[in-house]
């Protein structure tokens, strides 16, 4: 019974831990910025480590939908973050997809200090429920 027990530790693989989507659904409507964007640009650089990549995305504002930094329609922005590679069977979020360029999306976002966007919604940044 003991060797089964093992057995089954070691075989069954490691389910990888999600968040519910009531949480992105939290963190989509606490977004001070909601738009609908064209993606421009696209640029990937490595980051700080090797499983980590800066992701810089130059868009176009198409439609406000909620900004409390005032943004307007036609505007060109930068959106910038990290993807992080995690290793097989890590529990969390999934990572901030990367857009292609041409894509017409929608994007939850917070801006930064230094005049740039962040994801505000995590790994639904860029999608509606």
């Amino acid at each position: 019974m003991k060797l089964r027990l093992l057995m089954l530790f070691f075989v069954v693989p490691v389910l990888h831990a999600e968040l519910p989507p009531s949480a992105y659904e939290a963190m989509q409507a606490k977004a001070p910025e909601f738009f609908k964007i064209e993606i421009l640009r696209v640029d990937v650089a490595p980051g700080e480590t090797p499983t980590e990549q800066r992701v810089q995305l130059v868009a176009l504002i198409s439609q406000v939908l909620r900004s409390a930094s005032g943004a307007k329609p036609n505007e060109i922005i930068n959106i910038v973050y990290t993807v992080t590679e995690h290793p097989r069977g890590w529990a969390g979020p999934g990572p901030i997809p990367i857009p292609r360029e041409k894509d017409r999306t929608v994007a939850y976002l917070k801006k930064l200090e230094v005049g740039d966007f962040e994801p505000a919604a995590g790994r639904m940044t860029f999608t509606n429920f």
